[in-house]
């Protein structure tokens, strides 16, 4: 198996959160108000698994090795776009949880809050396709069969110890708020 396959499924699993998510923005439209666990649940889903987990696979291992390749100038180009919008999509998490934040203080509107949603909606899929068409499959290319088997297995293992980071960082911030 290709590296490039664990990426495709979490491509999947992102799209059908997506979905999930549209549906509940035209909920929030048609009511005005907002469910906040929802919101924090998406928050969640995006945090870890699409950018720590899809995201970091991608940063830490499939970008790292590509750098040491000699890259066409369009797989150069395509990768730093690429690592410009997982930045982008942390801002605008970041801005999803701010408004969420107004909107419990009383200082915001659902539709802030939407706007945000909406925004991740939109972004999500163009990214995937940009990576699933113009982006992986070429670029298993530049490697053998050897280092992808080698890249497949660091993926693995970098999955493995996920569950074990994001639940660190769970019992760090609770340390921390003296609970």
């Amino acid at each position: 198996m290709k590296p490039i396959g664990p990426m495709m499924w979490e491509h999947r699993l992102i799209e059908q959160m997506l979905r999930v998510c549209d549906r509940e923005i035209r909920k929030i439209k048609e009511s005005n108000e907002l469910d906040v666990i929802f919101i924090d649940t998406v928050v969640d889903f995006i945090r870890t698994y699409a950018d720590r987990t899809h995201h970091g696979k991608e940063e830490d291992i499939l970008f790292r090795d590509l750098g040491k390749k000699q890259l066409s100038l369009e797989h150069a180009r395509i990768m730093k776009e690429l690592v410009d919008e997982h930045v982008h999509s942390r801002e605008t998490v970041k801005q999803l949880v701010e408004a969420k934040e107004k909107y419990l203080r009383g200082e915001g509107t659902a539709r802030e809050v939407v706007a945000h949603l909406e925004a991740l909606a939109r972004f999500y899929p163009l990214h995937i396709e940009k990576e699933d068409k113009h982006f992986f499959h070429p670029c298993m290319e530049y490697f053998t069969k050897e280092e992808q088997d080698k890249m497949l297995a660091e993926f693995y293992e970098f999955d493995r110890n996920m569950i074990h980071e994001k639940y660190r960082n769970v019992v760090d911030r609770m340390e921390a708020r003296g609970a």
